[in-house]
């Protein structure tokens, strides 16, 4: 097969805009209720077809990924291939540009980006049960990522609720270059087995649906995990402290577990003068202008 004829996904950076942890299941997995959008920025990922399932991981940040079989892109194809005898399947290219363990679900979008080509290979619906039930074997944040659009999500991860009317919005990201395990950021959280929440729950989505009453809606919200991740590592509140002080900022925040941080804008000219700033001061940060939407 050339080249050009592979199969292409992109696996865009997922983005928490807002993170309410309201419960605790007795199996320990977290309640959330979350508004989740994407980046234009991504992983890349190709498939070609071929009679053994394979992995070639490259890219600026494919050297933090570890053992190729660990990688959620292979849990992804063999938890599809285990629900559905003769799927066919190939060799995988990743190419990494979004960090690792950074809280806009990197690996998670690569998973999901892996189950939608193998759905497309094998003339399967991105909604068929076999490719749901896959996604949440690999991981709370794989299915929402499986329609990279704007989404509220609750449950686990598992309830979700499209947010059509969602304005794209200019901002910039920003890593700092620490890695925040999720398991770690929510274990320090501290929340016990089958607590519940209910002042934590997330404000309605109610209001206009121009940038700045997207922005005036968010600002009413939180990120529970913030403030444990800032304890976790000072580099987080350094990064949040610094997109704030941005000429137009509009909201800051840290997405999912940390420990990137996103910067809302009024304008992509704004957001691009904003991240040249924060790359200027710190030029080892992984800094990315973008649009989220």
């Amino acid at each position: 097969m050339a080249a050009d004829a592979f199969l292409r996904e992109a696996a865009p950076a997922k983005v928490n805009l807002t993170l309410h942890v309201v419960g605790r299941c007795d199996d320990g997995y977290h309640l959330l209720e979350s508004v989740v959008v994407f980046a234009e920025i991504s992983d890349e990922i190709t498939l070609e077809p071929a009679q053994r399932l394979a992995l070639h991981t490259s890219g600026p940040t494919a050297g933090a990924t570890g053992e190729p079989s660990d990688n959620l892109v292979l849990k992804a194809a063999r938890a599809l291939a285990a629900r559905r005898p003769g799927l066919a399947t190939g060799r995988f290219r990743l190419t990494k540009r979004l960090p690792v363990a950074a809280g806009i679900g990197g690996g998670s979008s690569d998973a999901a980006a892996a189950l939608r080509l193998l759905a497309r290979l094998n003339s399967m619906s991105r909604s068929d049960p076999d490719i749901l039930s896959a996604a949440r074997e690999v991981g709370a944040d794989v299915t929402v990522c499986l329609d990279p659009r704007p989404q509220f999500m609750a449950g686990t991860g598992e309830v979700l609720s499209p947010l059509p009317a969602f304005a794209s919005l200019p901002a910039v990201l920003v890593n700092p270059g620490v890695a925040m395990p999720t398991a770690s950021v929510f274990s320090a959280l501290g929340l016990p087995l089958g607590a519940r929440i209910e002042a934590a729950r997330h404000p309605a989505l109610a209001g206009g649906v121009d940038p700045p009453g997207w922005i005036e809606r968010l600002a009413g919200a939180r990120n529970d995990l913030e403030g444990v991740a800032m304890t976790l590592s000072p580099a987080v509140g350094e990064a949040l402290d610094l997109m704030r002080r941005q000429e137009g900022c509009r909201l800051a925040r840290m997405s999912g577990s940390g420990a990137t941080i996103f910067g809302l804008f009024p304008s992509c000219a704004a957001a691009a003068r904003a991240a040249k700033a924060i790359r200027a001061a710190h030029p080892r940060w992984w800094v990315k202008a973008t649009r989220l939407g």
